[in-house]
């Protein structure tokens, strides 16, 4: 009877698990194009206009409508990146080096990549970065 590996001596996901992680992904990558789509409809739509006599209700409005607008730009912005950084997670799944840290070379553990699925680093990478800035 062989002994099963654990999740530190595995060097790669089995395709099962790779399946599971696929599912996980594609459903965050529908979510991600669906908020992106609706960003974009925020930043394309001029609002609803009120004509108001005071120019400075008029300015106020217009003012706050910039602001609005620039803040959908930078969301849309980065709902772009994650759905790139989802796009190449799935990349990594099909050529299966999903879950291998690329700073570390160990497996991601499984909690880590089920909460943030397009990450490429694990928490000890990340803290080990972090600390040489």
């Amino acid at each position: 009877m062989a002994i099963k590996e654990t999740q530190e001596e595995k060097k790669y996901y089995s395709t099962e698990e790779l399946q599971e992680f696929k599912e996980i992904i594609l459903n965050k990558l529908d979510e991600a194009k669906r908020n992106l789509e609706q960003l974009r409809s925020a930043v394309a739509n001029e609002g609803n206009d009120v004509n108001d006599t005071s120019p400075t209700f008029k300015t106020m409005e217009e003012g706050s409508n910039v602001l609005s607008k620039e803040e959908n730009s930078r969301l849309a912005a980065r709902q772009q990146k994650f759905i790139k950084d989802l796009e190449a997670a799935l990349i990594r799944i099909e050529n299966k080096t999903y879950g291998i840290c690329k700073v570390t070379g160990k497996l991601i553990p499984k909690e880590r990549l089920r909460v943030v699925p397009h990450t490429t680093m694990t928490i000890e990478a990340k803290e080990m970065l972090a600390k040489k800035r």
